[in-house]
Parts: C-alpha cells; sequence; structure tokens
C-alpha cells in the first residue's frame, strides 16, 4: 500500500483476534506498530514478535498496556507514543468487549464497561490523536473498528449495538470537523469473523453451519481480511475517502433472507 512505510500507527487491543492481525499487517507494511492490551500481556508479546517476523523491512513494535475506557491511560498510550517515535500518524481503535444479556436485565456496570471501552475509550484516544496531529500540522489516519452491528439490530447485546452506531455516527461527525485539516476518519465494519472471542461457534460445526447460513458468501470471514481492509484505509490509496465505514462482512448487510423473492 502507498504511503505506509516509516509511519507509526497505534492499534488498540492487539494481544489477539483483529487486533493482532492489524499490527502485523501494518508491519508488513513499513508501519512502527504500537500494540495496546490491557490484560494478555503474553498475547501482546506474541503481537509484537509476528510483527517483527513478518516485517520486510527494520521497523519497531512497542508494547504499551492500558486500558482505553480510563482517560489517564488513554492519554498516557498516546503520550508514550508520540515520546518513543516523535510522531503518531494512524490511530486503529479497535479494542472492544460485550457482554450477552436480555434488555430488560443489563446492569448498569456492564452497560456501562461496553459503552466505556467501545465508545468513550475510542473517542479519548481519537481525541488525544487528533491535538497531536493539529499541532504538529500533519494529516493523519483515524479508522474505527466497528461492527455490522453499527446497523444491524442484535438482541440481547443491546450495550454493545449502542455502542457500534454511536461508533459510526463519531466517525461520521470527526471525518466531517477534520477534513479540512487532512485527518481522514474511516471505519470499518466486520461481520462474522473467526477470532478467538467467537469459539463458541466457530469450534461447533453446528453452530458454525447456522452462522454461515445467514452469510451470502457462505462463510466466516478471516482476521486477516479485516487487516487488509484497515491497511487500505489506512494508506495513501485510499486518500479521497472519509467518513465511512466499510462492511467486511462476505454480505451480511444485504438482508440475507431476501435472497429468495418471497415478499411482494
Amino acid at each position: 500500500m502507498k504511503g505506509l512505510t516509516g509511519k507509526t500507527a497505534l492499534i488498540t487491543g492487539a494481544s489477539s483476534g483483529i487486533g493482532q492481525a492489524i499490527a502485523i499487517r501494518l508491519a508488513e507494511e513499513g508501519c512502527n506498530v504500537v500494540i495496546n492490551y490491557r490484560r494478555d500481556s503474553d498475547g501482546a508479546e506474541a503481537t509484537r514478535r509476528q510483527a517483527l517476523e513478518r516485517a520486510d523491512q527494520a521497523i519497531e513494535a512497542l508494547v504499551v498496556k492500558g486500558d482505553v475506557s480510563q482517560e489517564a491511560d488513554a492519554i498516557a498510550l498516546v503520550q508514550q507514543t508520540i515520546e518513543h517515535f516523535g510522531r503518531l500518524d494512524i490511530l486503529i481503535n479497535n479494542a472492544g468487549v460485550q457482554t450477552e444479556s436480555p434488555s430488560e436485565a443489563i446492569a448498569v456496570d456492564s452497560f456501562d464497561w461496553v459503552l466505556g471501552v467501545n465508545l468513550r475509550g475510542a473517542y479519548l484516544c481519537a481525541r488525544e490523536t487528533i491535538q497531536h496531529l493539529l499541532a504538529q500540522n500533519r494529516p493523519g489516519s483515524i479508522i474505527n473498528v466497528s461492527s455490522v452491528h453499527e446497523i444491524i439490530p442484535r438482541p440481547n447485546y443491546l450495550s454493545y449495538s449502542i455502542s457500534k452506531g454511536g461508533l459510526g455516527n463519531m466517525t461520521r461527525t470527526l471525518a466531517l470537523e477534520y477534513a479540512a485539516q487532512g485527518i481522514r476518519v474511516n471505519g470499518v465494519g466486520p461481520g462474522a469473523t473467526a477470532t478467538p472471542i467467537n469459539e463458541a461457534w466457530t469450534e461447533d460445526l453446528e453452530k458454525k453451519a447456522k452462522v454461515e447460513s445467514h452469510i451470502p458468501m457462505g462463510r466466516a470471514g478471516t482476521s486477516a481480511e479485516m487487516a487488509a481492509a484497515v491497511a487500505f484505509l489506512a494508506s495513501d490509496e485510499a486518500a479521497y475517502i472519509t467518513g465511512q465505514t466499510l462492511y467486511i462482512d462476505g454480505g451480511l448487510t444485504l438482508y440475507a433472507d431476501f435472497r429468495e423473492a418471497w415478499s411482494a
């Protein structure tokens, strides 16, 4: 991808799954990467090793612990990136959590936790990144890892759906507000993806078949496919794209139930 070599990218929640794949792919593209994690230090270290092994050129990979839902941690995360590399060009807001509960039974603490990580944390990291870019009078790219549930309702996961819907609006608002300063803000909306967090259905053939029956392409996506789209949006190949959420979902958002013309 054009324009990625030598840039510095911060990826939140990069100790496994999509975040790990993004960090590795950006390292392959020549970016220095900052690998954020909250609890899984072993996973973060594995991401660092793989990023260094897969890079075709000399890059650096820094591991930084922090809970993005906490303002002090989000500020420190961006500051440590800038102090170490002298710059921050690309922010990938990937950290995310979810809880399952009937909507009438969601505990307030659980609700606040999901929105705190998925939405508040993304805003805090974006705020700090934008402040840095404006102070340096330099362009940059922010990519928010959302979900198909930005637009598809998800019963029993209300707080998750709300957080992703809010993330979509944040993407568009920041994109509009800072377009003139050369700061592009986009999102990716993964569909069903084979990651460790989804092992409950990826490792169960019956459940996996049920999930994939709703996907027009008939299969789940991979973390590498999500990372490829992120690399594109972060690159100069996407220099004229801002304020968009790119759904990487095998057609899931095409309303698979309408594959047969059952409606009038």
